[in-house]
């Protein structure tokens, strides 16, 4: 799985990775407050290892280090509020105080000029980014996860310098990173010995295609494995990736599709569309990686969709129904 880390998006400079720098001004207000050991817990015959990340308001608790390989992350989210978490990786020698220095001010004017509604001008002032910050790549993470809920993703991570952020948007169009949410994570160079989940349900993820749903889905414990064929950045200039959604009757899938694209003014804002409860799934990972989730699935009508702009034209919103 060398590829998860060796692949990046190859991203032209008017194209920013815009959401990465959202863990800026989060930096000031960054919860320290350490979660448990990690336990062990059997969650499948192949990985056993769990890291807890607990959400109580706008903090994301983790212990600051864990080992390199494939690590299982049960993130609990205990707020009122919709939450996700990212994983990023940085380039080796930079850390927040580079941020700090070189993203800050161009940060705090292109979040000035999105909130004014000038959304070009906004976009158009992160390109005096440096160039170091290109390389900031996105390894994973847990899908979007509704209040008092968890979830189980499990990836492969190198050694290195990361940083867990969670950029869904308060009330008042604010990030979540500002408020907090997020968190510096070092991955050692001591490598565990977990191996992949075994998985009960594969799905290819791809711009091409969309979401290729390979096998059927049953009520009960499910191991999903996302194999990402491809990776790109779409119009509000993240990646695809993929996300599990409990349908409830009457509900609005045109709500949710509008919702999912952070770039529209009401998307991805707190609270979440009525009728729709979020379950997890894996976020941002490159070309030719895979990453797992694992959920115990009741009868009901769900969607997997991704985190794009008009996924149903891009095939990136697919639904489904589990008979009683």
């Amino acid at each position: 799985m060398l590829l998860l880390f060796k692949l990046r998006f190859k991203i032209e400079k008017s194209i920013i990775p815009f959401l990465v720098t959202i863990v800026y001004m989060g930096t000031f207000f960054a919860c320290n407050k350490q979660a448990k050991v990690t336990e062990k817990v059997d969650v499948n015959v192949q990985t056993k290892t769990i890291i807890n990340i607990v959400t109580n308001n706008m903090d994301f608790q983790i212990q600051d280090s864990i080992e390199a390989g494939w690590n299982t992350f049960k993130y609990d989210n205990r707020s009122e509020e919709t939450h996700f978490f990212l994983i990023d990786k940085y380039p080796e020698g930079k850390t927040i105080e580079d941020m700090e220095k070189e993203v800050g001010p161009v940060f705090e004017k292109g979040m000035d000029l999105i909130n004014e509604g000038k959304q070009q001008e906004g976009f158009d002032a992160f390109n005096e980014l440096p160039k170091w910050f290109y390389e900031v790549v996105f390894v994973g993470g847990s899908g979007l996860l509704s209040p008092k809920q968890s979830s189980i993703t499990t990836l492969q991570l190198v050694p290195g310098n990361y940083i867990i952020e969670c950029y869904v948007k308060m009330p008042n169009g604010k990030f979540h990173s500002s408020m907090g949410m997020v968190k510096s994570l070092v991955v050692t160079k001591k490598v565990n010995k977990n191996s992949a989940p075994i998985e009960s349900v594969k799905i290819k993820l791809s711009s091409s295609n969309g979401i290729i749903l390979q096998d059927s889905i049953k009520s009960g414990r499910q191991v999903f494995m996302i194999e990402f064929e491809d990776q790109k950045v779409y119009e509000n200039f993240v990646g695809h990736d993929i996300n599990l959604v409990m349908i409830s009757d009457h509900s609005d899938l045109n709500q949710l599709e509008a919702w999912m694209n952070w770039a529209d003014p009401k998307g991805l804002v707190t609270p979440a569309p009525e009728g729709f409860t979020f379950l997890g799934g894996v976020n941002d990972l490159p070309a030719g990686s895979k990453g797992y989730f694992e959920v115990d699935l009741l009868p009901g009508n769900y969607a997997f969709i991704s985190e794009v702009p008009s996924a149903r034209e891009k095939n990136l919103l697919m639904t489904f129904t589990i008979a009683e």
